[in-house]
């Protein structure tokens, strides 16, 4: 039986993002699944830096169409959340209900990681509802991510591990990956 699975994340982003992306293939031909993988297009060229954009997202579906799973790494990306492109990648795998796992690279959860935005300066207000200093309302789900995305991993039967990486190797760091690519494979090859 052979899957296709689609690694996801912000790795194409790295200063050494070939040989990040060539060990997690590495790992996942090694579990016994098909690696697709953005930084494996192959873009045409373009008259402009518009269309070449488009191209990439024209040839990134492709590839998820084409795959059976998902794997997203949703470590936080210059910020609080996951990479935004790997967000959409994720809902669009679990829009066509196709089986999704995650992980990432820090620990701490999405109320966690808020409470540390905003210096744990959050208090109940008028409405009952938890808000930061700027009014906005805050988010205390026990969920390792924005509601939608563990939800959306959840209703699917896909899994999420957790790990927090050493420093310096937040993105490159492949402990999470090798968990729930255990996972992902131990589910996805007994179907």
């Amino acid at each position: 039986m052979s899957v296709k699975v689609y690694l996801a994340g912000p790795e194409v982003f790295l200063p050494d993002a070939r040989a990040v992306l060539d060990r997690k293939i590495a790992l996942t031909r090694a579990a016994g699944l098909i690696p697709v993988t953005p930084g494996d297009l192959e873009i045409p060229p373009a008259p402009t830096k518009r269309q070449f954009g488009e191209n990439i997202s024209a040839i990134d579906e492709q590839m998820m169409n084409s795959a059976d799973a998902i794997i997203a790494n949703l470590t936080p990306f210059r910020g609080l959340h996951a990479d935004t492109g790997t967000v959409f990648e994720l809902g669009y795998m679990c829009g066509q209900g196709k089986a999704a796992f995650a992980y990432s690279n820090v620990v701490a959860d999405h109320y966690q990681r808020i409470l540390a935005y905003y210096d744990g300066k959050v208090a109940t207000a008028a409405d009952g509802r938890l808000r930061g200093p700027d009014g906005l309302s805050v988010d205390d789900f026990s969920m390792k991510e924005n509601l939608m995305l563990d939800g959306g991993i959840a209703s699917r039967g896909g899994s999420w591990v957790t790990h927090d990486a050493p420093a310096g190797a937040l993105y490159s760091d492949t402990t999470a990956f090798e968990a729930i690519l255990k996972i992902a494979a131990g589910r996805l090859l007994r179907q």
